[in-house]
């Protein structure tokens, strides 16, 4: 799996929110990156034993005029438990063991507030003003300082309760993947989502991305409809374990 030196991981949720980023970020009109998209796809049976399902995805990547990669954009399927994490692991693996070196990873992840904990309560959400949280593993980069200074640092006590986030940071972790996960609060409440909550969380996390990648993200391009869901269509799973 080739991928360039800056790669934007997003995994796609239920809801296609993250999803959305993918199609607004495009070649900045200053440079003379070519656009090359491809799929992926890997088998979770042989380290995994899952044979009815593989790992499958998108790749956008961003190319200069010299063939060098610059940006890759990785959009990994949603899966369920304990799918999920066999999945993510695959892919991470794939990037551990087939580059010469290691990519940093810039990855968003938009979570419901009540599912981030700190110090004893919900971390709270800023109403006037989007609150993006940042998470850096590994190796401080130029990127990841430029990051951190536009977001706020997660605190030493904060509690994951979010399946994929919790994965995937777990994960990183394990393989001393170079990270900056960009975490986004989204409230349950119905009234944020028709004040276009969401939508804000998309247009801060996706600006951010772009200017330290040297991208160009285009908010009208963010489609996103959001899907009427009961939670226990969310999450099935939960029912087998309580």
């Amino acid at each position: 799996m080739k991928v360039a030196p800056k790669l934007i991981f997003l995994l796609r949720d239920p809801e296609g929110l993250v999803a959305a980023i993918a199609d607004a970020l495009h070649s900045n009109p200053s440079s003379s990156y070519r656009r090359l998209e491809e799929s992926f796809e890997l088998s979770l049976e042989q380290r995994y034993g899952i044979k009815e399902q593989k790992a499958r995805g998108q790749l956008v990547h961003f190319i200069d005029d010299k063939g060098n990669y610059q940006v890759s954009v990785l959009l990994l399927q949603n899966y369920e438990p304990p799918a999920l994490v066999c999945a993510i692991s695959e892919v991470l693996a794939q990037l551990n063991c087939e580059t010469s070196t290691l990519p940093l990873l810039l990855a968003p992840f938009v979570v419901e507030s009540s599912k981030l904990k700190g110090q004893e309560k919900s971390l709270a959400a800023s109403e006037s003003k989007v609150s993006l949280y940042g998470l850096q593993i590994g190796l401080e980069t130029d990127i990841t300082q430029a990051m951190a200074a536009r977001t706020q640092k997660a605190p030493s006590s904060l509690q994951i309760h979010c399946e994929p986030l919790a994965c995937f940071l777990q994960l990183v972790r394990i393989l001393k993947l170079p990270t900056f996960i960009l975490i986004g609060q989204r409230t349950t409440s119905h009234s944020n989502k028709t004040s276009g909550g969401e939508l804000q969380i998309l247009h801060e996390m996706g600006d951010l991305l772009a200017k330290n990648t040297g991208l160009s993200f285009r908010r009208e391009k963010i489609i996103w409809n959001p899907a009427k869901e009961s939670k226990d269509a969310q999450e099935p799973w939960r029912a087998l374990y309580g």
